[in-house]
């Protein structure tokens, strides 16, 4: 019986101490590694929190630098003709260069687009213009307001004859008139 309790002395201790390293190894390491895991998540999910937060915050000012882009934008599309395609671009641009002749005393004689012409993010559109004009004053104030025009238009081209020889006062007058479009 002494063997026996002998055994039995130093078995409990180590059935104790093996049952307290399962424990340790499975239950409380474990409890340790979810907790740490559940920490950096939080971390985490904090950091992530405190990027929104500085994004929220800077919205008034990315707002105010949109608003100042659409301006900008707004104003930089005010110097090309506007048309959804380049026909009624090439129409609209008649109808300016048109306008101009006439309120100087001129009278168009015919009209006609040209094909566009591609040049990167935008298109020329040109028109020619065959008018005529009372006088070469005339002629100069068109001129003028043509190239001094927004949006701006360049005259290409330029061919200008007396009408009369004996009266040299009416010209006629044939424009190439150029404008930049925005292609689409």
């Amino acid at each position: 019986m002494g063997n026996k309790n002998r055994m039995l002395f130093i078995a409990v201790p180590v059935m104790l101490v093996l049952f307290g390293v399962t424990v340790y190894e499975y239950g409380y390491l474990r409890v340790q590694s979810e907790i740490n895991d559940m920490e950096d998540a939080v971390s985490t999910k904090a950091k992530i929190l405190a990027k929104y937060k500085a994004l929220i915050a800077q919205k008034p000012r990315i707002e105010e630098g949109l608003v100042a882009l659409t301006e900008a934008r707004k104003k930089e599309s005010s110097k090309t003709i506007e048309g959804q395609t380049p026909s009624i671009a090439a129409a609209s641009l008649q109808d300016m260069v048109k306008g101009m002749v006439t309120a100087r005393g001129g009278s168009i004689v015919s009209e006609r687009a040209e094909k566009p012409e591609g040049s990167g993010k935008f298109r020329i559109i040109t028109v020619t213009i065959d008018a005529l004009l009372p006088d070469t004053r005339a002629l100069a104030d068109t001129m003028y307001a043509i190239e001094t025009q927004s949006p701006y238009l360049v005259i290409r081209e330029l061919d200008t004859r007396i009408r009369v020889f004996k009266d040299p006062r009416d010209l006629t007058v044939k424009l190439k008139v150029s404008g930049l479009m925005e292609g689409r």
